[in-house]
């Protein structure tokens, strides 16, 4: 059996090392232009080059976004962009303006071209009108269904590959293509600099009574109107994979390496128990519970059974759910002392219940009860951003572990 793709989110170096140590089978990133996500770290070529060798020797693979709709002055600097990093070994690119399509093949014949979700594919005609372009995966546009998906796979070559998001932020535009952002503070979503205005709450103003503000309302609950909840699919592996999908796609290139490592360590451990025993599988409540250690907005499954009724919005408030706090990352470990060397993320002190996790395996928790600074003296607390520390482990850990509590 194929065993389905689990697709992470690199916004940066750090992001994609995470990402594929915390057992995501491909990455997808962007560069320093020409991506949707132009708030996310991105990568340079240079860093572009040392993730892609990093990925490659852990068996992972490394995509590119390159899917912004192209005005007029980027065609150029497009052009000699791609002939830059044409030979960093790049998997695949993802593409959704016709375009910067044509520009692609142009400049490398034999890149693996992905169409975009961007480019809003929603139905079989439209996938062998790409598949006969040379595109070899399609990610699925977000407003199809679970039914929808299995007769595009029933209609469409074995080798056309289809992927689609399962967890992370929706945007209430049609497959993202959203003009609000343009419009109101004249920063255009479809070349990566979205505000997320969806987020914002609104009221109405009358035109002959500036300042009075009126509530808009759908009913109580509230005025953020178009504030969707966080896909969440991880309770529906078998769904997922029985309907015919190739990859399984993680929003998230503006989310912090703590979210990915969660996120992915969650969705890998659902999807390997799925394969281990298919006929057997049952969705275990502490993959959700990790999930929820993140920062997060309530849940909700998208369009994948029908469409999203008011259920999958959240009228209340845009702001997100932080019960965990990331308070540091392991650099170093002697097995011998127990000792690790701890990069600070957020303050400690002695006396904190923290819990250690990393990939493939399962947290466990401990007490801070000895923490050291850089000369070896004993410290109580370390407050100061990215402070290396020395700290007493209570389990074995390895570097890129992670350590969190309860706020």
């Amino acid at each position: 059996m194929k065993k389905i793709e689990l697709l992470a989110p690199a916004g940066d170096l750090e992001k994609l090392k995470t990402a594929v140590d915390y057992g995501a089978d491909a990455v997808y990133f962007g560069g320093e232009a020409f991506s949707l996500r132009a708030g996310a770290g991105n990568l340079t070529a240079e860093e572009m080059e040392a993730g892609i060798a990093y990925a490659h020797e852990r068996g992972a693979r490394c995509y590119l976004t390159v899917n912004i709709f192209a005005h007029n002055e980027d065609i150029e600097p497009l052009r000699r962009y791609l002939t830059d990093i044409k030979d960093l070994g790049i998997d695949a690119y993802l593409v959704s303006d016709p375009g910067v399509f044509a520009i692609l093949k142009e400049i490398i014949p034999d890149a693996e071209i992905h169409l975009s979700t961007q480019a809003n594919m929603t139905n079989y005609q439209t996938a062998m009108f790409w598949y006969g372009l040379g595109v070899r995966r399609i990610v699925l546009a977000r407003e199809l269904s679970f039914t929808e998906i299995g007769e595009l796979r029933a209609r469409c070559p074995e080798d056309l590959e289809f992927e689609a998001f399962v967890h992370g932020a929706m945007c209430i535009s049609y497959s993202g293509r959203c003009l609000l952002s343009n419009f109101m503070i004249n920063r255009d979503a479809n070349r990566g600099e979205c505000a997320h205005p969806c987020r914002w709450k609104y009221a109405l103003v009358e035109e002959q009574r500036p300042g009075e503000y009126y509530p808009v309302e759908e009913d109580e609950r509230g005025t953020y109107i178009l504030n969707s909840k966080d896909l969440c699919m991880i309770r529906y592996i078998p769904e997922l994979v029985g309907c015919g999908l190739d990859s399984l796609k993680i929003e998230g290139r503006m989310k912090s390496s703590f979210y990915v490592a969660h996120v992915v360590s969650a969705y890998r451990k659902a999807i390997d128990a799925y394969y281990e025993d298919p006929e057997n599988w049952e969705f275990k409540e502490e993959w959700m519970d990790e999930l929820r250690k993140v920062s997060h907005r309530q849940f909700t499954t998208g369009f994948y059974f029908d469409k999203p009724t008011d259920k999958d919005q959240n009228y209340e408030t845009s702001q997100y759910t932080r019960d965990y706090v990331y308070t540091g990352i392991v650099r170093e470990y002697d097995a011998k002392t127990g000792y690790a060397v701890i990069e600070q993320r957020n303050k400690m002190v002695i006396g904190d219940e923290i819990e250690v996790f990393g990939p493939f395996t399962d947290f466990f928790v401990q007490k801070v009860e000895e923490m050291y600074n850089e000369a070896g003296e004993p410290i109580d607390s370390c407050p100061h951003p990215q402070e290396i520390i020395k700290m007493k482990m209570a389990g074995e850990v390895r570097p890129g572990w992670m350590l969190r509590k309860k706020k």
